[in-house]
């Protein structure tokens, strides 16, 4: 039985390889399926965005070797920039929270 990490780590990946299939490249996104990923899977931080060229600004970001794809590696540091983004906001509310009472 897989752990509750274990399980987040299959899904990362998993989710990875379902947008990374479709453009017949299974260990790339091309900009077309980063974009459906995002819209997809991080619809709620697209929409937090007041920039419109924010999928260019992450593609550009992301594809540190210059290729014009994003591979998972690539890819893992996106999920691990909005982790850590979100884990501070949790901090925030709690440290809100704690100075209430």
């Amino acid at each position: 039985m897989l752990s509750q990490l274990e399980r987040s780590m299959q899904s990362l990946i998993t989710v990875f390889h379902r947008y990374a299939d479709k453009d017949g490249d299974c260990n790339t996104l091309s900009k077309k399926d980063l974009n459906e990923l995002m819209q997809s899977e991080l619809a709620s931080f697209l929409k937090s965005q007041k920039d419109p060229a924010a999928i260019d600004k992450i593609m550009k970001n992301l594809d540190q070797n210059g290729d014009g794809m994003v591979n998972f590696e690539e890819f893992v540091s996106l999920v691990v920039g909005l982790s850590i983004a979100c884990e501070q906001i949790y901090q925030l509310h709690i440290m809100k929270a704690s100075a209430k009472k």
